[in-house]
This record gives C-alpha cells, structure tokens and sequence, in this order.
C-alpha cells in the first residue's frame, strides 16, 4: 500500500477531532460572560479502523494513556465497524484491550456491526459489552462534558 493511503486516515482523523471539536465550542457559546465553562472530563474512542497499525500504534496507545495518566476521569473505547472484525481475529489487540479494561476503560461494540461480521459472541466472550450503540454514541457526541474522538 502506497505512503498516502497509510497517513490519510490518520490525517482524515485529526482533521475530524479538530472539527468536531471546534464545532462543538462554536454551537455552545457561554450565554453570559459570567457563566462557568463545561469541563469534558469523559472521552470516548470511536474505532472504526480495521488496520493494525491504527489499532496499536494510535488508537490503543492514547486511549489507554487517556485512563492511567488521569487525563480523564472516565474513558470508553467503542469497537465499531471493521475494527470488531479485526478484534476478534487479533489475539496481541484482544491483549491489550483486555488491559485497558483491567485498568479501566469501558469497552463497548456496536451489536449491529459486530453482527454484520459475525462477531458478537467472539467479542462478549472477550468481555467486551456488546450492544446496539447508535442512541448510545449520540449521546456520547452531544453532551457537553464528553469529547469524542474518531480512530
């Protein structure tokens, strides 16, 4: 695979946080300059790659780091797409995922495309909670003490 369809997605992703985010701050202007600033103090990982590389070398690594250096206070990882196809195939990330657990994200799948792969009891067998996630993710995105970040 040639240098520009691996460092795409990874642009496309920081592209995506960076609008969402400014998105976010624009439509939720203080409404007085008295007013005290929400403070997102949750995140929440959309990973809907089903490339490795993202998987460890980007996605895992900052949503584990988000949880064991308190950057956070509650941190989730939604296995959506074709990262729960690979996740179940890929027994060093269901290590990993199995430690970030440990350490306290709460992993969460989305059953629609868990099933679509053919994966929902590999990944409830893994302990991962796996369940219809669309109302779920809304939420996550529309409130104000949540960030949400797209892998």
């Amino acid at each position: 695979m040639n240098r520009y369809f691996r460092i795409c997605p990874i642009v496309l992703v920081m592209a995506t946080v960076f609008v969402l985010g400014c998105g976010a701050r624009a439509a939720n202007p203080p409404s007085n300059t008295n007013a005290q600033a929400v403070t997102a103090d949750n995140l929440a990982v959309l990973w809907t790659s089903g490339d490795p590389d993202v998987a460890s070398k980007v996605c895992f690594m900052y949503t584990h780091n988000a949880m064991k250096k308190h950057w956070f206070t509650n941190v989730t990882l939604i296995v959506w797409g074709p990262s729960s196809k690979l996740l179940a195939e890929d027994e060093s990330l269901q290590a990993t995922v199995k430690e970030m657990a440990a350490d306290g994200v709460v992993i969460q799948a989305c059953k629609a495309c868990a099933d679509s792969y053919g994966v929902s009891d590999k990944l409830s067998a893994l302990g991962i909670d796996v369940k219809y996630m669309g109302e779920p993710l809304t939420e996550y995105l529309k409130a104000p003490n949540w960030i949400t970040m797209v892998f």
